[in-house]
């Protein structure tokens, strides 16, 4: 089966094996928030997947 590759590119693989992906509700809209809310959305967030999607939309990586 083929690594889905627009799945891959939102998400990002340690090597210790965790999935980081983006914080939710963080786009455009920075103009407004302080800056410490900014650079805290640039941060990823450990993306939870169980072992089945994991084998799904990363059968090579995993």
């Amino acid at each position: 089966m083929k690594t889905n590759k627009s799945f891959l590119k939102r998400l990002k693989v340690t090597k210790n094996g965790k999935i980081i992906g983006r914080k939710p509700g963080i786009r455009h809209f920075n103009a407004k928030t302080s800056r410490s809310k900014q650079l805290a959305g640039k941060r990823g967030q450990e993306f939870a997947m169980t072992g089945r999607e994991k084998s799904r939309f990363l059968p090579g990586l995993l």
